[in-house]
């Protein structure tokens, strides 16, 4: 049987405190998206740990840093995206406006 660690299972239990429950069906969504892209850009840090501790060239463990900094960076930008999402759809402003929100988001995360 697996048991977890204390440090660990503080961390959890501090996240299930802290986290609020979804207001929205599209927040629900928007941070579903973003635990997924945070827990694969977990599995790339572990594999840099590997790459390490392997001894991997530095130019080969530099390109995966490179990759795990950019996903980061995308799970901000879509994390950033349900902010401004949800301060429209809260607002008397029409679907259109929230159309054009979300295809200024997708262009954000593509090349910010």
């Amino acid at each position: 049987m697996a048991t977890s660690s204390p440090r660990t299972a503080t961390r959890k239990t501090a996240a299930k405190a802290a986290a609020p429950a979804p207001t929205s069906t599209y927040r629900a969504e928007h941070q579903r998206d973003v635990i997924n892209r945070l827990k694969r850009i977990e599995g790339q840090v572990r594999g840099l740990i590997d790459m390490l501790e392997q001894g991997r060239p530095c130019e080969d463990v530099a390109q995966q840093m490179s990759a795990a900094r950019k996903a980061m960076d995308k799970a901000f930008y879509r994390m950033m995206a349900c902010s401004v999402m949800e301060a429209v759809s809260g607002s008397d402003h029409g679907g259109e406006t929230l159309r054009e929100v979300e295809r200024s988001t997708r262009i954000l995360e593509r090349y910010a």
